[in-house]
């Protein structure tokens, strides 16, 4: 794979439009802790991808302990001028069973919020509201994700696993995700606690897949047209296997070092665009 320097870009956040009728909305995956203070810039630019003073913003908190997490980031976004915002805390999985099928009616943004990938997954993956939000980013409303929010975006996700660099059968567990987008695999606190071998692993089960590892605050933009770009105060580390050669597993060897031959990987920050259809990576201009 190789990188370009000035002929890709992805259309600028800053001047984007609404998608048109019948595209998807953006997919946004943000790192860092579920805290809403460290993340201004990107919440006001999600806030304003929604419709800024226009817009009604759905935070959906799953599975999580931390009932104020949702005040918080309920709190910043009406200080970046959103005037409707609602926040909604489904505690287990019979509360996504129940749920309306009009609940998110005219929501142009939903913010996902969680403490804990499996948790997210077991209360969420399949339900009602899962189905919902999938219907309505297919249609153009945007959703984010932050924290174990951001790996549940994904139709696989990485629900656990161990610190290290090298890939082995044993430093990965996977789970279903949102399936709001496919051949996508998304980590968090990523070289912060050295998951670069979980990712790694995870690729190999799926092998056509893109990995991303998020940096805290710092955010991945999905638009539409499947190009990705960087916005926040850290870096993103993108993971290509479209040109692997070799990976191998030994059955008889769960805790032994996996080979990956022809892994391309780049480091990505704020102005930084990747093309996931091309497998490019560019400079914004």
């Amino acid at each position: 794979m190789t990188t370009a320097n000035s002929e890709l870009r992805g259309e600028s956040l800053h001047r984007s439009k609404a998608p048109a009728v019948g595209a998807r909305g953006f997919i946004v995956a943000i790192g860092g802790d579920g805290k809403a203070a460290p993340k201004a810039a990107i919440l006001r630019r999600f806030a304003e991808l929604c419709g800024g003073s226009r817009a009604h913003i759905a935070i959906i908190s799953a599975g999580s302990d931390d009932e104020d997490l949702g005040a918080g980031y309920e709190r910043a976004f009406r200080d970046f001028g959103v005037n409707r915002v609602s926040t909604s805390n489904f505690e287990n999985r019979a509360d996504c069973e129940t749920a309306r099928d009009d609940s998110l009616g005219g929501v142009d943004g939903v913010f996902l919020i969680g403490s804990d990938p499996v948790r997210l997954s077991e209360t969420l993956s399949a339900t009602p509201v899962a189905q919902q939000i999938g219907r309505r980013n297919a249609r153009g409303m945007h959703v984010a994700g932050v924290s174990a929010g951001a790996a549940f975006l994904p139709r696989q996700m990485i629900a656990a696993g161990k610190s290290g660099t090298t890939p082995r059968a044993d430093i990965v567990e996977l789970a279903p995700g949102l399936c709001l987008i496919d051949h996508l695999v998304i980590d968090q606190h990523f070289r912060h606690q050295d998951r670069l071998g979980r990712m790694l692993m995870a690729l190999t089960y799926n092998p056509h897949a893109v990995g991303i590892g998020l940096d805290p605050d710092t955010a991945a933009f999905i638009g539409p047209d499947q190009k990705l770009q960087v916005v926040g105060t850290g870096g993103i580390t993108v993971v290509d296997t479209s040109q692997l050669r070799h990976s191998a597993i030994h059955p008889d060897r769960r805790h032994a070092p996996v080979s990956m031959i022809g892994l391309h990987l780049d480091i990505l920050v704020e102005g930084n665009v990747y093309d996931m259809s091309a497998h490019l990576a560019s400079i914004e201009r």
